[in-house]
């Protein structure tokens, strides 16, 4: 199998190095070599390597920065996407790409399904609809995942955060009325590697699906989980802060509006790929141990 990566650098990206190696010969190509801002250069590279499958986990994730650069986040989370699947649908390959809760108003409690209506808050969210939207209107053979509050232990994240800021302040402040399940960046690859294999054999399940690691929490919960796994995990780290308190969205204002609600189904992932998704807790455990 002919697999091209791109967006090797990120998070997803660079777990997807590691779970794609099984499956065929990759070729991983970055920003520096694939630049989504500039279709032509990503095409070009298309057209030369002629794939058997693209995966795209090159993506404009600064949420707060698309609100200032909304064409910019166009071109990388729709335009290119969009083109790249025309030109998939062109060449008879797969195209496998990530999507976001974001392309929710997180609206009421109830996890949502890949049949509820989109109503996407932000530049980002918009965005990342409007590339998931040429996708599937290209006709290309694809396989969309949507998630969630995605993780790894490379680069920075959320817990990493956390754990910096307890051993610099005494009392922490964090939100605790966003809800979601935290989905490490290995979690994701894997799945995908699954999926690739399972859709060679079975190509009529492909299309949109959510995957995000099991059980829900928010960020206040999650906090507090990080700062109790590493006081016991590292005695010897010394954590300061004796309070973590909660915190409403609106005392926390941020240029693009976050869903209140981000709670995924993945249960048509689970049922049609035959996959169990581990609870959130355990991915970030072994994550945190990693990083300690």
């Amino acid at each position: 199998m002919n697999i091209l990566l791109l967006g090797k650098n990120g998070q997803v990206g660079w777990e997807l190095q590691r779970s794609l190696a099984v499956l065929g010969r990759v070729t991983a190509l970055g920003h520096d070599e694939a630049d989504f801002t500039e279709p032509d250069q990503v095409l070009a590279h298309v057209r030369s390597l002629r794939p058997d499958v693209i995966v795209n986990a090159a993506a404009h994730t600064a949420v707060d920065k698309a609100e200032s650069e909304p064409e910019r986040a166009r071109r990388i989370n729709a335009t290119t996407p969009g083109l790249l699947a025309q030109e998939a649908a062109r060449l008879g390959a797969w195209l496998i790409h990530y999507g976001t809760d974001y392309v929710f108003d997180g609206s009421g409690s109830r996890p949502w399904s890949e049949a509820d209506a989109p109503a996407p808050l932000s530049v980002y969210g918009r965005t990342k609809l409007e590339g998931e939207q040429s996708i599937q209107q290209s006709g290309c053979r694809h396989l969309i995942l949507r998630t969630s509050w995605v993780y790894a232990a490379r680069g920075g994240n959320f817990a990493k955060t956390m754990l910096r800021l307890a051993q610099e302040r005494e009392r922490l402040t964090v939100i605790d009325d966003q809800w979601g399940a935290p989905t490490g960046a290995d979690l994701l690859a894997d799945v995908t590697a699954h999926a690739i294999r399972h859709l060679q054999r079975h190509p009529q399940d492909g299309g949109l699906y959510h995957c995000a690691a099991a059980g829900e929490t928010n960020w206040h919960m999650y906090a507090k989980y990080v700062l109790e796994h590493a006081r016991q995990a590292q005695p010897a780290i010394k954590i300061k802060a004796t309070e973590v308190t909660p915190i409403p969205t609106s005392a926390y204002p941020t240029p693009a509006v976050r869903p209140h609600n981000s709670r995924l189904d993945c249960s048509r992932l689970q049922a049609t790929f035959g996959l169990t998704l581990p609870h959130w807790q355990q991915g970030v455990s072994r994550m945190l141990t990693e990083i300690l």
